[in-house]
């Protein structure tokens, strides 16, 4: 029995837990705990107004203590065991005393993972893992097999864990933060999609970022399967410094001894059965870099799973990409809009720039988040014509690009819509990727693509009206 597993075990009448961070995944701890028995309290440092009524009322009604607005050591003093959520530091003053004192401090997935004996298999990488991630969803669903498909997109795992457990395999998306909290977590199946550089705001150093990504397959027994991308050089060459004790299966463009194979957009995956499995994506919606990538990763895990290759093949026909991941909006006189609102980092606006066919107009900038703007310099000299930037961190970024292509500064997305319309020719194509949050602006991605659809199809209408 692991650590964690030990830990899970002493949850009952009478434990007294703190959960710190009261998000969707905090909220799901708390229920789960309650249900098991435990007193729990929470620590929020958020405002009291963030929270929903409906929310505070559970909170009320189930004798569960709150304090908002910061962490108190009347809080954090008496607990046996602390869950923290995915979204707060663990360099904070209250968690780093609670640790000094040999409290344990574990995340929700750690928790919720413990009390599952259904097969996991989890997703991770820097870029890719929504994607892959409702991808082998979707292949598992058309094999007709029960299939919870959550994590860090959308339902967390201790949600599930309170409704009736229909599911016969568990797909979850992993980040870097949950995976800090969860040295336990021994998925069957782990994917590691990438590394690049990203919330270098919050890790102290690169390296310590790629080490939380690591951590996917550090409990994984011998029995288990570890699936790598060969053609991230940012992976590959820190193979020999964070070892996988579970058998390895790589996907590439690069021979392969064991896993799948890339050529052009067609996929053979070698090592699994007696035959060769080739699966061709040229008329999907995955056609297209970096969603090759993504669909042989799936393909692997799915059928490391046993999900049969005709479900495979039947999903990879049927998907269609998610919103704000290089989505073709719309084509105005001759230039191609693309929405990658979720190009949050510069290692996803490398990925959509490599998978361009057009010369480009970047649509970038927002909230820093720490990482080496250089680590685009090659693919903005190859690929981009031009680029508008916007919010907090344009000014950074133009330092960083000056020489390399023309840059504008824009006051607002729509400013910079149309900008890019302006220094655009029919041929082009206009990518909103923006390598940076969106939260100086906006209320996460979501809305900024939004905001960039509606920027787009205003255009749509001024040249209806000219016509």
């Amino acid at each position: 029995m692991s650590e964690i597993q030990e830990i899970a075990a002493r949850i009952g009448p009478g434990s007294r837990i703190l959960v710190v961070g009261l998000g969707r995944s905090g909220l799901a701890a708390v229920r789960l705990l309650r249900k098991l028995g435990a007193e729990v309290a929470v620590s929020e440092g958020g405002h009291r107004s963030g929270i929903t009524p409906e929310t505070l009322v559970w909170l009320e009604e189930h004798g569960v203590p709150l304090e908002c607005g910061g962490h108190s050591d009347k809080f954090f003093g008496t607990p046996e065991l602390i869950v923290v959520s995915p979204g707060i530091p663990l360099t904070i003053a209250a968690l780093a005393q609670a640790r000094v004192r040999g409290v344990p401090i574990i995340g929700e997935l750690a928790l919720a993972a413990a009390l599952v004996k259904t097969p996991i298999i989890a997703v991770t990488g820097t870029n890719g893992k929504s994607t892959v991630t409702e991808l082998l969803g979707e292949m598992f669903r058309a094999a007709e097999r029960p299939v919870f498909v959550g994590g860090n997109l959308g339902t967390p795992l201790a949600e599930y864990l309170l409704g009736p457990r229909q599911a016969e395999l568990l797909v979850l998306e992993v980040s870097s933060f949950q995976l800090d909290t969860a040295p336990g977590f021994a998925p069957a199946v782990a994917l590691l999609l990438n590394i690049s550089p990203d919330h270098l705001d919050r890790y102290p150093d690169y390296e310590s970022y790629a080490k939380a990504k690591f951590a996917v397959f550090a409990a994984q027994e011998s029995g288990a399967a570890a699936v790598l991308n060969a053609d991230n050089l940012e992976l590959t060459c820190r193979l020999d410094r964070y070892p996988i004790p579970a058998r390895t299966f790589f996907f590439g463009s690069s021979p392969i001894d064991r896993g799948a194979r890339i050529t052009g957009s067609v996929i053979t995956v070698t090592g699994i059965t007696g035959e060769p499995e080739v699966y061709d994506l040229s008329d999907s919606s995955l056609g297209q870099e970096p969603n090759v990538h993504n669909g042989a990763a799936a393909i692997l895990g799915a059928r490391l799973l046993d999900c049969p290759a005709a479900a495979v093949r039947l999903a990879l026909t049927r998907f269609r990409p998610l919103n704000h991941r290089l989505a073709l909006v719309t084509e105005v006189d001759g230039v191609q809009y693309f929405d990658d609102s979720k190009a949050t980092n510069i290692g996803a606006v490398a990925a959509a720039l490599d998978g361009m066919r057009r010369s480009v107009i970047l649509i970038g900038g927002g909230r820093d988040k720490g990482g080496d703007y250089g680590f685009l310099h090659q693919a903005v000299r190859d690929k981009v014509k031009a680029m508008v930037l916007i919010g907090e961190a344009r000014e950074k970024m133009a330092a960083s690009f000056a020489g390399l292509t023309r840059v504008e500064l824009a006051d607002s997305l729509e400013a910079a819509v149309r900008a890019a319309r302006r220094l655009a020719s029919p041929g082009d194509a206009v990518l909103l990727a923006p390598a940076c949050a969106s939260f100086d602006m906006f209320s996460g991605y979501a809305e900024r693509g939004r905001v960039f659809r509606r920027a787009v199809g205003e255009l749509t209408s001024e040249m209806e009206v000219k016509s």
